[in-house]
């Protein structure tokens, strides 16, 4: 029975470092919406969360921030000083 399963661990593992490395180097493309690219930045969180990761919304939210585009840097600003 274990070695059943073994082989399946192993693909979840290997799907988990490969979502990672897409979350890492996720960036907002010249031209996307806001919306699509979070709904992007979203989609990679879930499918991360449901291998077994375990990840705080902050991380996402800081992760995203970071990775707008030079244009939204005014709003970044503003969301980064409204901080309590």
């Amino acid at each position: 029975m274990k070695k059943k399963y073994q082989g399946s661990s192993r693909v979840k593992r290997a799907q988990l470092q490969a979502l990672r490395r897409d979350f890492e180097t996720l960036a907002m493309k010249d031209g996307e919406s806001v919306s699509s690219y979070f709904a992007r930045t979203m989609e990679i969180c879930t499918r991360m969360r449901f291998y077994g990761e375990k990840m705080k919304d902050v991380t996402i939210l800081e992760k995203s921030l970071r990775s707008l585009t030079r244009t939204f840097d005014y709003v970044v600003c503003v969301i980064e000083e409204s901080k309590i």
